[in-house]
């Protein structure tokens, strides 16, 4: 079958961005399926398209999978009102490809959460297949945040939500909370939980050669974080505990912050005025480099603002970077990640909004090189056995084909 993919943040391992589409893609590939990819540019992505805009979009072949690329640039830097409307003008734009394009199934995943609205104008108006992956709960996550707090715009989007969830033959949540949200307004039946997977042989220990950025000595203690710098990711929580550990006098433990985003400079300008030289700075890595710099590391670092709904709400990406490269994990907020952390000895998890904790879990690992070692061996066992990404896409195509087999 033909399946229409709709992801606003679509790379290719080329970015320094998530790669569960990319992924998901080349398993319908594999499968006899014909894939286009419908996406915009994303500033830390890399689509694989390389020529002119026309009419504000490009199309092509990359790896097999047809993208079609529209010219709506968005940065984690970009305000709230310049995000909502690119978010819009990407849902409006696709609306009209599902409409009027040769397709069998549609699928789309969020967020945003208007990345829906193409699925839901094609399921009314032309009554094809929807299946909607949901990587974050909207308006629930926002809310919570206090990100958006007029009354009007949360009914929007809560009413957005409904009518997504009850458009779609499937959803797909990517954690366990995502999955039981959905169900509060479908069927339980028709939600599917797959999460994040490991890509194990990307990732493979075994193979990856080391590096570290400039700044790093061979016999520092290194925790690496990987990912947005956001309001969510709640940061200044790793400069807290750098400036904790700063006290007790602990200089060969580095805490390395790799990405970019709307709080970075904040956190550097902070980090500069404090004198915390054992925090270190580093851009947006491409994702083919990211298994050396893992390699590199010690530790992973697992960090997010305390937010509940993020406990069990949330599929990290680096989360499952750092299980399948074999990395001890250390993380600062309860739910389901830190079960699983503790369920099977892969690191430490702490309080959240605990800086000591923190200090504690990163100086243990550090003097217990070999217990470190064992943790992560630890986290690569539960990669391959619970989140092994080939098998987790062969369940994302088997609902996928499930429904089309019903069209």
């Amino acid at each position: 079958m033909h399946v229409i993919y709709f992801h606003q943040y679509f790379s290719t391992r080329q970015g320094s961005t998530g790669t569960r589409s990319y992924e998901m893609a080349q398993k319908l590939l594999k499968r006899g399926h014909q894939v286009t990819m419908v996406c915009a540019s994303y500033g830390s992505a890399n689509t694989g398209l390389s020529g002119p805009y026309r009419r504000g979009r490009r199309e092509g072949v990359v790896d097999g999978i047809h993208v079609i690329e529209f010219e709506l640039p968005i940065s984690n830097r970009d305000g709230l009102i310049k995000r909502t409307w690119t978010f819009l003008k990407y849902s409006l734009r696709s609306a009209w490809v599902a409409i009027f394009s040769k397709y069998d199934l549609i699928f789309a995943t969020s967020t945003p959460l208007t990345a829906a609205i193409p699925g839901i104008a094609a399921s009314w108006l032309r009554w094809k297949p929807f299946v909607f992956e949901v990587r974050d709960l909207w308006p629930e996550l926002p809310k919570a945040m206090g990100v958006v707090k007029n009354p009007i715009v949360l009914w929007l989007m809560g009413f957005l939500e409904r009518r997504a969830y009850k458009a779609a033959r499937r959803c797909i949540g990517l954690a366990p909370g995502i999955a039981a949200g959905i169900a509060k307004h479908i069927p339980a039946e028709r939600v599917a939980m797959i999460p994040n997977g490991c890509d194990l042989a990307f990732f493979d220990p075994a193979t990856a050669k080391p590096w570290r950025p400039e700044g790093l000595k061979a016999t520092d203690f290194v925790a690496v974080f990987s990912g947005t710098h956001g309001p969510a990711n709640g940061l200044h929580a790793v400069l807290d505990a750098a400036a904790e550990l700063k006290r007790r006098q602990r200089p060969e433990i580095k805490l390395l912050l790799v990405g970019d985003g709307k709080t970075k400079d904040g956190l550097v300008r902070r980090a500069k005025e404090e004198g915390l030289d054992n925090v270190v700075f580093h851009p947006n890595v491409k994702k083919e480099l990211m298994p050396g710099m893992l390699a590199g590391a010690n530790a992973g670092l697992q960090i997010l603002a305390n937010v509940p709904a993020f406990y069990f709400g949330t599929s990290p990406n680096k989360f499952f970077d750092y299980l399948a490269a074999g990395k001890a994990v250390v993380n600062n907020y309860p739910g389901w990640v830190a079960e699983m952390l503790q369920a099977n000895r892969c690191g430490r998890a702490c309080p959240p909004e605990d800086p000591r904790a923190l200090a504690d879990a990163l100086e243990y690992l550090a003097d217990h090189p070999e217990e470190c070692q064992t943790m992560g061996e630890n986290s690569r066992k539960l990669a391959e056995a619970q989140f092994n990404r080939d098998q987790l896409s062969d369940q994302f195509c088997e609902v996928l084909e499930s429904v089309g087999a019903r069209r």
